[in-house]
Formats: structure tokens, sequence, C-alpha cells
């Protein structure tokens, strides 16, 4: 159920957008989604499916884009994508890190008519 009030939430974003630029259709959401986002890719198509009805939305395109996870060592201030859940910078083997990608979900475009 978390992933229907996330769609709702993503929905506002794409209509007030669509709104503002005078959208009579919108034909293709771009979304970013993190590799350990708690979002899951079918639970969002279904309530999108759901929520888009009688709407501009109905009938968009949803395409999904995968981050890695990533993150910054404090210590050395390299960036470095996250294996098995490993947190080590490989740099300077600092662990004072912190995540800069990877858990986002958002959405990235539209495309309208």
């Amino acid at each position: 159920m978390h992933e229907m009030s996330v769609v709702e939430s993503m929905m506002g974003v794409v209509l007030r957008h669509a709104e503002q630029n005078r959208a009579s259709r919108v034909t293709k959401i771009n979304l970013v989604l993190g590799e350990v986002s708690s979002v899951m890719e079918e639970p969002i198509k279904f309530y999108f499916d759901i929520l888009s009805r009688e709407t501009i939305t109905e009938g968009a395109e949803l395409v999904f884009r995968r981050t890695a996870l990533m993150a910054r060592c404090s210590q050395c201030g390299g960036e470095f994508k996250v294996e098995e859940f490993d947190f080590t910078c490989p740099d300077c083997k600092g662990t004072d890190t912190e995540i800069t990608s990877g858990r986002e979900f958002q959405v990235e475009s539209i495309e309208i008519n």
C-alpha cells in the first residue's frame, strides 16, 4: 500500500507541471529509481494504471532509470559505488561515509502534448 501514496505524490508533481505547461496529454513519465529504494516498479505501474484513469496521464508510458548505490568518504572525499553493502572507502579504507545516491524515487521528466 506504500506505493499507492508514492504514486499519488508522483502524479501530483506530474499533473502540476503538465498544467503549468498547458498540456492536453502526458505521454511519458521518466522516473529515477535508486538501487535500494523501497519503491518497486510493478506496484508503481499497477497503482498508476488505477490512479491515472480519466486524467491527462491515462495511458502514459512509465520509464524507469535505475541509479546505483553510491557513497562519499568524509575522510578523503572520494565517491564510490557501494558493493555488497560494504560502505568502506576503497581508496583510504575510511568508514565515515554517507550515501549520495541509490535511495531516490523521483520524476526526472515528462513528455506532453
